[in-house]
């Protein structure tokens, strides 16, 4: 008997066996995708904190780019150097000068500004402004500086004028720098203001003490014919010892003397402190006021002695490096 159509179309039996081992591998398959869905779901990650939740991982996440920018920020600070401020010079025509002579100039003395170099930092002489110039007129002001600036030093110099502390100048010698008087006196403040720190160097020194109130001998040989000769044609040469009071900040930044051997070329010095200042260090053994701060601010300290001439005056003299440290250590942290 011959086979059907049909006959050859019809699958062949299946093995029972065989056809559960395939049910088997399905529900697996069905089992291992719907893990996968649940897992994708969720999508969280098994290591995490089983406690978190939504707002206190987004917290982490923010203090982490926070500590990031703080710690870029932070290299930038320390490694950026500071930008310190020295006030100019004058020198104003001479009558019947021709030339250069004949010119307004302004200028520092090279070892004020290798002093503060020393340390590190880029140094910028700050001229006059004259907003009213024929020349050439600027909306730049003195604040500006102040603004832009990190510190700010006032080198030595012409005498602080008399008028610039209510008084006339008993000898015509002794009538002082008016004009450098208004503008340093200007630049100072807006340092002040600005938070910056000051150190004013000899003239420097006289100019703190005026702008808070204070006033001057105008010639100390002469207002104290008892004193020390605070100024001779040794110059830079000419020396004394300085003490610093108990409690004064050099006396602590100082640590372990109460005094040191500094140079002495002014002829005029500190006579009615201003206001909010208190004494740093003394003269031995007259007893002239040798440095003084100004109490109201993180750093405005003026030093009547010269210490960018002290290295070489030889060892003996005073080494004022921690001083200078310790206006840049301020300027760093008062820069922004």
């Amino acid at each position: 008997m011959s086979a059907g159509p049909d006959d050859h179309d019809r699958d062949p039996p299946q093995d029972p066996s065989q056809s559960q081992q395939q049910r088997r591998a399905s529900d697996q398959s069905e089992r291992r995708h719907h893990e996968r869905k649940t897992r994708h779901a969720d999508a969280t990650p098994r290591y995490l904190d089983p406690g978190d939740t939504v707002f206190s991982l987004w917290g982490r996440v923010i203090m982490a780019r926070y500590r990031r920018l703080a710690a870029a920020a932070t290299r930038h600070i320390i490694q950026r150097p500071l930008h310190i401020g020295v006030s100019a010079r004058i020198y104003h025509p001479e009558p019947g000068a021709t030339g250069l002579r004949s010119k307004n100039l302004q200028y520092l003395e090279e070892s004020i500004a290798q002093w503060v170099m020393s340390r590190d930092v880029l140094v910028f002489m700050i001229p006059t402004v004259n907003t009213e110039g024929l020349l050439h007129p600027s909306n730049i002001r003195l604040r500006d500086y102040a603004k832009h600036l990190d510190g700010l030093v006032l080198q030595g110099g012409a005498d602080v004028s008399p008028q610039s502390y209510s008084e006339t100048a008993t000898r015509p010698e002794w009538g002082g720098d008016r004009a450098r008087d208004m503008y340093e006196l200007e630049l100072l403040h807006e340092f002040v203001e600005a938070g910056k720190p000051v150190l004013g160097i000899c003239r420097g020194c006289q100019l703190i003490n005026v702008a808070f109130g204070g006033t001057l001998y105008q010639d100390i040989a002469t207002d104290m014919p008892d004193s020390l000769a605070h100024v001779n044609d040794a110059y830079d040469r000419n020396r004394h010892e300085v003490s610093f009071p108990v409690g004064s900040s050099l006396a602590r930044l100082f640590k372990g003397r109460s005094s040191g051997l500094v140079n002495s070329i002014h002829h005029q010095a500190v006579k009615t402190l201003g206001r909010d200042m208190s004494v740093e260090a003394l003269s031995v053994p007259d007893n002239v006021v040798e440095a003084i701060r100004y109490r109201k601010a993180p750093f405005v300290m003026g030093l009547q002695w010269h210490p960018e001439f002290h290295r070489a005056g030889g060892v003996e003299l005073l080494d004022c490096t921690a001083i200078l440290d310790n206006f840049l250590r301020v300027a760093r942290e008062t820069r922004f």
